[in-house]
């Protein structure tokens, strides 16, 4: 059975593909030695909802600096306003709340896309931004993140009961381990600059698609294609190159065709471990159920 981790600290969103599942494999993955190790900088390229980033600065108080990074600007300005200003986003959640909760089917369907319409808009503030995305993800379908070709939000409303839009003491909690953290917003590779000794990199890119239905392309407008799967795999060769350590999660393509070896052979040079993990791997309800993934690494326990 695999251990359950509960920390203060935790994902302030709901989020596809999150990681909270793996956290003991990943464990498994990292030096052995790492609760010893002194000044370590952690760094997570494709930071998504955080579950990693939350639970190993819990789990290793040794690690005294983190950076953070993602694509999605909206997701990054939320973290930012954790960090910076979460007594005003908790008040701003807290009228979202106190509105949306009280009213019906329909009426919330009509508050829910008023507000994606104003996420949708330029003129915010941060903490509008951060409020609305907060919002949003705990009121829209499944707790997806997909935009259209333009870059607009358009997942439909969900049908929860009586969601949490204002969790003030996970907000807080996570605003207290942000103090230690460097958040960056852009492509995967501006983090190169700090590989060296003693850095550790996990990386949960968009992962490579088992089928059609499951592709989750439009997380930004511009994919994540093959292409960009080999130029992650080649700035994993920088960064080892620069002595650091690294671990990544991907899909197992051979989920669904056991002869299709594209991560095998694009990570020839690492060592590659299947684990198990809960997955929708379709669009229809039985296509849930446990599948393998794959989790690479340059870490050598012995």
């Amino acid at each position: 059975m695999k251990k359950i981790y509960t920390y203060p600290a935790k994902p302030f969103v709901k989020w596809v593909g999150g990681k909270t599942q793996l956290l003991e494999d990943i464990k498994k993955a990292l030096p052995m030695d790492l609760s010893q190790r002194k000044n370590v900088t952690y760094i997570e390229p494709f930071v998504g909802g955080g579950a990693v980033l939350f639970w190993i600065l819990q789990e290793y108080p040794n690690i005294t600096r983190a950076v953070i990074n993602d694509i999605n600007a909206e997701l990054i300005c939320t973290y930012r306003v954790i960090q910076n200003s979460v007594e005003r986003l908790i008040d701003e959640l807290g009228q979202l709340q106190e509105h949306y909760l009280p009213l019906n089917a329909d009426a919330r369907k009509e508050f829910f896309m008023t507000q994606r319409e104003r996420f949708n808009e330029a003129e915010k503030t941060e903490v509008e931004t951060a409020a609305l995305f907060i919002f949003l993800n705990r009121t829209c379908f499944n707790g997806l993140y997909r935009v259209n070709s333009t870059g607009k939000f358009n997942v439909p409303h969900g049908r929860y009961s009586n969601p949490k839009i204002c969790d003030a003491e996970t907000l807080k909690a996570d605003a207290a381990l942000l103090q230690r953290v460097e958040i960056l917003c852009g492509d995967f590779a501006q983090t190169g600059r700090y590989a060296g000794e003693n850095v550790i990199y996990y990386f949960d890119p968009p992962y490579r698609p088992l089928t059609d239905t499951s592709a989750f392309t439009s997380y930004s407008k511009n994919g994540f294609d093959d292409a960009e799967q080999m130029r992650l795999r080649d700035f994993c060769d920088q960064i080892a190159a620069n002595k650091s350590l690294f671990v990544a999660s991907n899909s197992d393509p051979q989920n669904i065709d056991n002869s299709d070896d594209f991560f095998d052979h694009l990570y020839k040079m690492f060592n590659i471990k299947r684990v198990s993990a809960a997955r929708m791997i379709n669009s229809k309800g039985d296509g849930r159920g446990a599948i393998s993934e794959i989790l690479i690494s340059n870490v050598v326990n012995v």
